[in-house]
């Protein structure tokens, strides 16, 4: 089954992803490295709302982020690590549910993504798991490990030791 091969990757993924967010500390959330990129904190929360998606993409057939006649979609802040790591948790743990009772039919069917309801793409829902989520998170969470790095915060392990972590 489709949701059986994607969930140890996916277990794996988010707790190494949590690692890293745990180390993001609140006084550096407005951090950023260049004018164009996120805050630390932005990033940070970025990763975790993304989980969310995942159940939208099982729960619904598509998303528009920019719906016409309303207002765009708009990630909710968080204020503190702590705020971060429940809402990461929290959909992590929904997540994984939506995906573990997810039939191989319902994984395969058409989800898409819209912007003023135009198609911006439309694929299986479990490439959409696989690409627009968990790959998503994964680059992101890239991103926040130079934010680590460039502020002296030690840079976790992630498919090996990190240069912080030998061993």
């Amino acid at each position: 089954m489709i949701n059986e091969a994607l969930l140890p990757e996916y277990d794996r993924e988010m707790a190494v992803t949590r690692t890293t967010l745990e180390r993001c500390p609140e006084e550096k959330f407005g951090w950023k490295p260049h004018p164009k990129s996120f805050a630390m904190g932005a990033l940070a929360t970025h990763i975790a709302n993304m989980l969310g998606w995942a159940v939208d993409t099982i729960e619904k057939d598509s998303f528009d982020f920019a719906p016409v006649g309303a207002a765009p979609f708009k990630e909710e802040p968080v204020k503190t690590q702590k705020e971060l790591l429940e809402r990461f948790d929290k959909n992590v743990v929904a997540a994984r549910a939506a995906i573990a009772k997810a039939s191989d039919q319902h994984l395969m069917q058409t989800w898409t993504l819209l912007a003023g309801g135009q198609a911006i793409f439309s694929m299986p829902r479990a490439a959409v798991l696989r690409g627009m989520i968990m790959n998503h998170i994964i680059h992101h969470r890239a991103q926040l490990g130079v934010y680590l790095r460039l502020n002296d915060i030690p840079v976790p392990a992630t498919y090996g030791p990190s240069a912080d972590e030998q061993g």
